[in-house]
Formats: structure tokens, C-alpha cells, sequence
């Protein structure tokens, strides 16, 4: 489950889905899954998870190769925004609530966005 800090309301819908559709009809369902599988994995046991710094420099051989090889056509700024939908979705579906925001570190801003866990009464509106 998904919540938003700002808007206080729990997120139901994955954003920039003309882009996502697109790159999703390229992803095989078998890579898809495994891409999620990953994802959910890295995310179990945790209570903080910043989407840039989760797949790392090098996809090569890993899960996330397909998202850049195949779904975005070795297009790295695609493949990154890919990614973060994918992680985006991950979080949306997941049992437990995470909510979401842009911070800095060290007065430097952070790419990607920065998931925690909260409560789960947040993502339930009580």
C-alpha cells in the first residue's frame, strides 16, 4: 500500500500510464515477474528504500537488464523512469504502507524518490 504525505490520502493508481503501458507492452510477463519478485525481495525486512540507489550502476545480468534492454531500448533516462514506476507499483501492491517524499542529503538533492514505512492506519484513512 501506497500513501501520500502530501496529500494524505492513500495512492491507488500508478502515474505517467501512457509511458508505463508503452514499456510494459515490451517487458515479457516472464521478465516483468521477475523484475517485481526482485523488487518486493529488496524491499522485504526494510523500513527505508530510496528508488535511485536500489538497482545499482550495472544491470547487467540481473533482473532490471530487460527494463533497458528490451522494454526502453537501451535508453537509460527511459529505463530509469521505468524503473521507478516498477518500483512505484511494487510499493502500491505491497502488505504493508509506505509512504513517500523528495529529501536531501548532505543539502544535495536525491534523484529518486525516498519510500518508509509508516503505520498502517495511514494507508486505511483511520
Amino acid at each position: 500500500m501506497l500513501y501520500s504525505i502530501i496529500s494524505q490520502k492513500r495512492v491507488t493508481n500508478i502515474p505517467y500510464q501512457k509511458d508505463y503501458k508503452r514499456w510494459r507492452a515490451k517487458l515479457p510477463d516472464n521478465d516483468y515477474e521477475a523484475i517485481i519478485a526482485e523488487l518486493t525481495q529488496r524491499i522485504e525486512g526494510t523500513e527505508i528504500q530510496t528508488s535511485s540507489w536500489m538497482p545499482g550502476k550495472d544491470w547487467s545480468g540481473t533482473a532490471f537488464d530487460p527494463i533497458y534492454s528490451k522494454a526502453c531500448k537501451s535508453d537509460y533516462n527511459e529505463a530509469a523512469q521505468f524503473f521507478g514506476l516498477l518500483l512505484w507499483e511494487t510499493f502500491l501492491n505491497h502488505h504493508e504502507c509506505w509512504a513517500f517524499g523528495r529529501y536531501e542529503l548532505d543539502g544535495v538533492p536525491i534523484q529518486g524518490l525516498t519510500y518508509f514505512k509508516v503505520d498502517s492506519k495511514a494507508c486505511s484513512g483511520k
